[in-house]
């Protein structure tokens, strides 16, 4: 089997793009899903407008790519990080982004699942985080994210008779839309974090693209269920942005 087909979660933009063009780059067929569509992504990417905290949409973007397509490599790496003090911290922001970054992986997969096992090959993919760990602000991202590491090892045990591995990327502080949502772009602030991390350098979205690779890599099937830290060293310690 030579052909191969990724559905990629907020593809179009940041981490998402980049390991999009680089799959492309490889002969992947690559499918994005989105809130918008990019109009710098390259013009072989398949591009699919669905808000993933709308359950109905998430399900009926599904259906219409397993229709399609024989999805070898789910990669869920669209997110959000909301943060708030745990005074102001709702279960809204809970429930959310747990449909985000949990509910529609479900939804998604499931859908794919039966051409993957037709195959005995996949490979399924979540975007986590460092905060999984625990990082101040951020009540409902690190539950969230924390969820997907156990529900990713859970998957990891259920798929691995069929051909299927499910890993965790866990970036650190990353030089992405996201970070600058949080830490002003070219601030001290930025700058001082940088200084702060064991490799004294933030992250790119490049770092974080590589280890996606290292996971989707057909000839990886004995990795499965694992967590990898893109991080910098802050793993090791301790980091509060």
């Amino acid at each position: 089997m030579t052909d191969y087909t990724a559905v990629i979660t907020g593809g179009s933009k940041g981490i998402g793009l980049d390991l999009a063009e680089r799959m492309l780059d490889k002969g992947y067929t690559v499918i994005s899903i989105a809130r918008g569509k990019s109009p710098d992504a390259p013009g072989e990417l398949i591009q699919m407008s669905a808000d993933l905290l709308d359950a109905e949409a998430v399900a009926e973007t599904a259906r219409d790519i397993a229709a399609g397509h024989e999805v070898t490599h789910f990669v869920q790496n669209a997110g959000v990080i909301w943060p708030n003090l745990l005074e102001e911290a709702t279960p809204a922001d809970i429930t959310g982004l747990a449909q985000l970054q949990l509910g529609s992986a479900l939804t998604l997969l499931q859908a794919f699942l039966p051409a993957m096992k037709a195959r005995s090959f996949g490979r399924v993919l979540f975007n986590g985080s460092r905060a999984a760990l625990g990082v101040p602000t951020r009540t409902a991202y690190s539950a969230a994210k924390a969820g997907m590491i156990g529900m990713a090892r859970t998957w990891a045990l259920e798929l691995a008779p069929h051909g299927i591995t499910v890993n965790v990327v866990a970036p650190g502080p990353v030089l992405t839309d996201n970070f600058w949502g949080i830490v002003p772009k070219g601030s001290e602030r930025e700058t001082q974090l940088a200084k702060s991390l064991p490799v004294g350098r933030l992250g790119t979205v490049r770092d974080v693209s590589n280890a996606f690779l290292y996971f989707a890599d057909p000839e990886n099937s004995f990795v499965t269920g694992q967590t990898l830290f893109v991080c910098g060293g802050a793993s090791v310690g301790t980091l509060s942005l």
